[in-house]
């Protein structure tokens, strides 16, 4: 998913900075949803959108859940595995295929 070189680049941030006081997992879950609240933004008045401020906001919300998975002692390719397991069981692709629809429903 990301290399160790990214969250060494995020860690050497935050460190650099004395920023690891603010980021018990509740901040850092708020600061995802606040980030993402900014990256929603950008598509908030039609389909036309900036690409770099996409990619600005984008990076804001990658890093906060980079951060959040690192606190928590988690890895967040394997977890993002596990949960693809998960969904392909509760969507098989011949009921969920080019549907929408909820997994209790199909």
């Amino acid at each position: 998913m990301t290399g160790r070189a990214t969250m060494d680049a995020i860690k050497a941030v935050t460190a650099e900075r004395q920023w690891e006081q603010f980021h018990a997992p509740e901040n850092l879950a708020k600061s995802v949803a606040v980030e993402a609240g900014e990256l929603l933004q950008c598509f908030q008045w039609g389909a036309e959108f900036d690409v770099d401020r996409v990619q600005d906001e984008l990076a804001d919300v990658l890093t906060y859940c980079l951060l959040l998975a690192d606190k928590l002692g988690v890895d967040p390719e394997q977890i993002v595995l596990q949960k693809l397991a998960v969904t392909r069981e509760k969507y098989p692709v011949d009921k969920a295929r080019g549907r929408s629809t909820k997994y209790d429903a199909l």
